[in-house]
């Protein structure tokens, strides 16, 4: 099949005659949540987003699946006990795709915190988790098994444990199991205006096809109930909604950039997460392990008003996390010239009234907030780790518009339900895979592996030089993951374009790309070489390095 028919196929559910029950703009893990909780309960759900699932924040988070140590320190044990719920949760229904992660926090004479405080928070942390995770080394023990961090009045390390995943798996997966409950998401689909009816209340919105530069087809789509689920824009569609102007409407959304750099394993060998404080601002940072590369983020800083364009790493965003990294650990000088990739997101965090300028960054709250204007139900704000919870909340306020009682829409699903479908795959292929990769697999693809081994030719179970990833991988996603764009592939599907050098666009790996992509999307050379340029000047200016 190649992409026009992929598309065709894609935008069929849109010739629906019939409004229906929830239509929900936004393609991250809020927007995926919510049509994984809605389909399974019965409601015709259509998803769509205006570029690529997951393009926006769900992909450019700092990966962390954490149950929020620092809403202990303020006092707000329920956030924390309900993140940590959703952590243990997701660790054992998608093993592989959320994994359990060691953090250390070194201490160092005169230095806050003192392990006596920082203890004090972790056995608390582990109450609430109702496992013992937490564990004190002292300084020679610590040492040993991490020589590289800096020992001038150094104490000892405090090591707690988290989760990490993929973020962008994590929303196709999500969207997967929506989907195999009877939902339709779409990407490069855009919402160019709400619909409403002579009350005034929304009733649907009209649909703008973004996949190709020339596209200017749109569709009137008509929904009982309209969620926005558009992060850090959500602001938009609520001032569509509520009818004000730029000039009257209240905005919520306080939009902070975090960014993030990538180094090699060679560069700087860590097996586990180091949690610290900048030695400039005192803000918490962090260098972790991630798909056999080395993490150093993240920044918090308030970001310009947002348009539709990617978001990028500044020069001075890339000196802080170097001078951070430098600073814990000794020896190493990491540089510039040392960083394979860099990316940038925003977080849409929740004002606290006024400008929200209040206060730093930082010290906002991670709480989501739910609002409901003319039948417009737009959430925002909160954490990766709890976008079930959020999902539900939402689900909520959806049934009072639907005028449903709480039992018109269980379908037999309850509170506790599980979001990852377990089911082992049939296909004989799986059996010669090593249990490492069998696991990983399992965690990321869920209901839809054994598609992907049908579809790989025999070659395809190699993994990708020096990645995680295995060929099938790429095939699958070009075949059956709405890929329309080559960042799609490298930048979500896979993180290749994240830890490889030179966006993974290297020789050795782009002629099998190329290939792949010519198989199963239909491309051209024509078309091959427009998607290149296009990538790369993408990933250059967004994905590496500003310019010094």
């Amino acid at each position: 099949m190649n992409q026009s028919k992929q598309r065709q196929q894609a935008l069929a559910p849109l010739t629906r005659s019939e409004p229906w029950d929830m239509l929900i703009i936004g393609g991250g893990i809020t927007g995926a949540g919510i049509a994984r909780e809605a389909a399974r309960r019965g409601l015709a759900v259509l998803l769509i987003e205006q570029k690529d699932f997951a393009w926006g924040t769900s992909s450019r988070s700092s990966k962390m699946v954490h149950g929020g140590l620092r809403y202990i320190a303020s006092g707000d044990y329920k956030t924390t006990l309900l993140s940590v719920r959703e952590r243990e949760r997701m660790l054992s229904e998608a093993s592989g795709l959320v994994n359990e992660m060691h953090y250390v926090m070194p201490h160092y004479k005169g230095k806050f915190p003192p392990p006596w405080i920082f203890n004090t928070l972790l056995r608390v942390y582990d109450g609430l988790a109702g496992k013992r995770y937490s564990k004190y080394f002292k300084k020679d023990a610590f040492l040993q098994l991490n020589p590289h961090i800096k020992q001038d009045k150094f104490l000892g390390a405090s090591q707690f444990s988290d989760a990490v995943t993929d973020d962008s798996r994590l929303v196709m997966r999500v969207l997967d199991e929506a989907t195999h409950d009877g939902a339709h998401a779409i990407n490069y689909l855009k919402a160019e205006s709400l619909i409403t009816n002579e009350q005034g209340l929304v009733v649907g919105a009209t649909l703008l096809d973004t996949s190709a530069e020339d596209s200017n087809h749109t569709y009137d789509v008509h929904a009982k109930v309209v969620v926005s689920a558009t992060g850090a824009w959500a602001d938009t569609l609520r001032m569509q909604a509520s009818k004000q102007t730029e000039q009257s409407f209240h905005k919520q959304i306080r939009p902070s950039r975090g960014s993030h750099l990538v180094v090699s394993q060679e560069r700087l060998p860590i097996k586990q997460a180091y949690t610290f404080l900048h030695p400039v601002d005192k803000r918490a940072v962090f260098v972790f392990p991630w798909e056999n590369r080395t993490v150093l983020g993240t920044t918090d800083l308030d970001h310009p008003p947002l348009d539709d364009n990617e978001v990028g790493i500044t020069n001075e965003e890339v000196d802080y996390l170097l001078a951070a990294t430098n600073n814990l650990f000794d020896n190493v000088d990491i540089s510039r010239k040392d960083v394979i990739s860099s990316w940038a997101g925003v977080r849409p965090l929740i004002s606290d009234g006024g400008d929200g300028k209040r206060v730093s960054p930082s010290k906002e709250k991670r709480d989501h907030s739910v609002w409901l204007d003319n039948n417009l139900v737009t959430v925002s704000g909160g954490k990766l780790t709890t976008f079930r919870l959020i999902a539900l909340d939402v689900l909520k306020v959806c049934q009072k518009v639907l005028e449903l009682d709480e039992s018109a829409t269980q379908n037999n699903v309850s509170y506790s339900s599980q979001v990852f479908s377990n089911q082992p795959p049939t296909n004989p292929k799986f059996s010669t895979l090593t249990p490492l990769l069998q696991q990983r697999l399992l965690g990321f693809y869920g209901l839809q592996l054994d598609a992907l081994l049908e579809l790989a030719h025999d070659n395809d179970l190699a993994y990708v030089t020096d990645s995680n990833t295995i060929w099938a991988e790429i095939r699958f996603a070009a075949h059956y993951e709405q890929v329309m764009h080559l960042d799609d592939l490298l930048l979500r599907r896979t993180r290749l374009g994240l830890i490889l050098p030179h966006g993974a666009m290297t020789p050795l790996i782009s002629v099998r790309l190329k290939q792949i992509c010519r198989q199963e999307l239909g491309w051209d050379e024509q078309k091959w070489q427009q998607e290149v340029e296009r990538y790369q000047a993408l990933w250059q200016r967004y994905y590496h390095l500003p310019a010094a």
